[in-house]
């Protein structure tokens, strides 16, 4: 069966929120149209809902003056965020053309079309954002990949999946938006026994004492709610989740967010993300662990 078999549109069937904040996530998102997203993802199609990692290439960026200076920062900042989902995919193990891997929170599909064009497998998304599946879906399909990577409106919390179907999940950048021991229940009942189950986060460091002012900002800008480290491994423990690697990649992050804070993009979030990765208070991890 195909991945479009038991669905007529891509966004059909949409079940209600389970909570009114979810309602209010749906629409922040079903309305979220940042050139930040839109113009990096122009660059060569993918689509992507985080951010990036790696030391800068200078030399690709040219002379300060040149005219195309912005054109060239803008394909750098795209090409970083690519460099973090080709981590969060190393990090998943030994995927096979037959498994079927999960996105929850997948954006626009971008990290779900490279991890199809990577193993050959099947590729499933959960957002619960319609103006999301359907773009989506529309570039897998425009890729000619549609009967592999779909995209649905779905609550992460209650996937729509049979228990043991997945051989591989992730969380990129989605998981400040859910209670970690409801998400983590339901990737451990999805996730086949030896399934690998990847997440790349902002969390706010427990030995800063609290969350910091910066983090608090950052909480009123996306409307989310982000978790310290401690709560992450706690909540794994707790459902069969055991960490195999935990990678801090706040150094790796933070050349990406002081690139895009000279461009066009800035969205008046960046020194929040860039003061709170100085001083410690938040972090940038990298946590795989497997269902045992």
């Amino acid at each position: 069966m195909s991945l479009t078999d038991d669905i007529t549109t891509p966004s059909s069937a949409i079940p209600d929120p389970a909570t009114p904040y979810q309602g209010d996530i749906a629409r922040y998102w079903d309305h979220e149209a940042r050139p930040v997203n839109l113009r990096l993802g122009d660059v060569d199609g993918l689509y992507h809902h985080h951010y990036g990692i790696g030391e800068i290439d200078r030399a690709a960026l040219g002379d300060p003056a040149d005219t195309e200076r912005e054109k060239k920062v803008i394909a750098e900042l795209h090409r970083l965020e690519s460099a973090q989902a080709d981590l969060l995919l190393d990090n998943l193990g030994d995927i096979r053309a037959e498994s079927t891997l999960l996105d929850a929170g997948c954006g626009r599909g971008g990290s779900m079309v490279m991890a199809h064009q990577r193993f050959g497998c099947r590729v499933e998304g959960l957002t619960l954002s319609t103006q999301q599946a359907d773009f989506g879906n529309k570039r897998a399909a425009e890729l000619g990949i549609g009967e592999f990577v779909r995209s649905r409106v779905a609550n992460m919390l209650e996937m729509p999946l049979e228990n043991g179907s997945i051989a591989g999940s992730w969380n990129n950048e989605s998981s400040m938006y859910v209670d970690l021991h409801d998400l983590f229940a339901e990737h451990s009942r999805v996730l086949a026994v030896g399934g690998r189950y990847v997440t790349i986060t902002g969390c706010w460091n427990p030995k800063y004492g609290q969350p910091s002012k910066w983090v608090s900002q950052i909480n009123a800008h996306f409307e989310c709610n982000i978790h310290s480290r401690r709560e992450y491994l706690r909540a794994m423990a707790d459902n069969r989740l055991v960490p195999q690697a935990v990678i801090d990649l706040t150094p790796d992050t933070l050349p990406y967010w002081e690139l895009r804070n000279t461009t066009s993009l800035v969205t008046g979030i960046e020194e929040a993300f860039i003061e709170s990765y100085k001083d410690g208070s938040f972090q940038y991890v990298l946590i795989a662990a497997d269902r045992v």
